[in-house]
């Protein structure tokens, strides 16, 4: 079947996508989860990540050149539906999901270095997510007639950019403030974040299976190939290995949705992309729980000797 004859899939299941209400809390989760890491982290813990030169060149090799070339190699190989290249294409130019730190520490990464990387790709989504649609956009002509790329840039400016230096400058001229506010504003915006991933979740789920075996056969390779470029690309001798690895299998789920609302592209994309969190949970919760165990094993190693 060509991608001409593929029929929208039956979206009556995300009328309420169509609420104004759903853009604006998509809003305030993504600027009170930038406003919480920003506040969080003081410059001097961010400078501590970006003094290793060879480490910042591989986690940024990984996240925002290899998994979308990772995509880019899958959307030629495969004849996906339209609505289904779309929702990966937004995903691989959506790095540094809310979560990672949080997933990276699970996965026995170090907190300063996640967090840093955390808002170094916040900030550098300014530039690398409109880059990397336009990209995609001038390679795949579905991608381009769907997808506005003129009004990325400024909108996530607004909802990424802003808060995380607010955030920043909270932190490096009120400290004592920002450590009080810290903690809740983290409990917020993780609050509000599970709110809504469970809110696309109910909406997507129903639609889930519907997304057919091809597309969940390419979304399963991304997910893979993703943890699979991180762990490569990691350091064998501490934690950072984890880190780049949750970090390239960990997608903004709410950028992705917020630029796919924008463009009035919501009710096609969204099972795509609650099958990538769905598949990406599958694979990145054991690799977790199996990373922490052999980064405790080494460390008994090192200790009994």
């Amino acid at each position: 079947m060509n991608q001409g004859e593929l029929t929208t899939p039956n979206i009556s299941h995300f009328k309420g996508m169509h609420h104004p209400l759903l853009l604006i809390l998509v809003k305030v989760t993504i600027f009170s989860l930038m406003l919480a890491i920003g506040s969080n982290l003081s410059f001097e813990k961010m400078l501590s990540f970006w003094r290793k030169p060879a480490l910042v060149f591989r986690v940024l090799l990984a996240v925002i050149v290899l998994v979308p070339l990772v995509v880019i190699f899958l959307l030629k190989l495969f004849n996906l539906p339209s609505e289904v290249m779309i929702g990966l294409a937004l995903l691989a130019a959506s790095p540094g999901a809310p979560l990672s730190t949080k997933r990276s520490q699970t996965a026995g990464g170090r907190l300063c270095y996640a967090a840093s990387l955390q808002v170094t790709l916040a900030i550098l989504a300014v530039f690398v997510t409109p880059l990397t649609l336009e990209i995609f956009a001038t390679l795949f002509k579905n991608i381009s007639q769907k997808v506005a790329i003129s009004e990325v840039a400024q909108q996530v400016i607004l909802v990424q950019l802003l808060p995380v230096s607010l955030g920043l400058l909270i932190q490096k001229f009120a400290p004592t403030f920002a450590e009080k506010i810290a903690q809740h504003l983290t409990f917020i915006a993780n609050g509000v974040f599970s709110v809504l991933v469970v809110l696309a979740c109910i909406l997507g789920l129903p639609l889930f299976f519907q997304v057919g075996e091809l597309p969940l056969v390419a979304i399963s390779i991304m997910v893979i190939a993703s943890l699979g470029i991180g762990h490569a690309l990691g350091r064998l001798d501490d934690d950072t290995r984890a880190i780049l690895a949750i970090f390239c299998i960990a997608r903004n789920f709410g950028l992705a949705l917020f630029i796919a609302i924008l463009n009035h592209i919501q009710q096609q994309v969204i099972p795509t992309l609650v099958a990538y969190v769905i598949l990406g949970a599958f694979v990145g919760v054991p690799y977790s729980i199996w990373n922490k165990r052999r980064l405790a094993g080494l460390s008994r190693e090192i200790n009994s000797l």
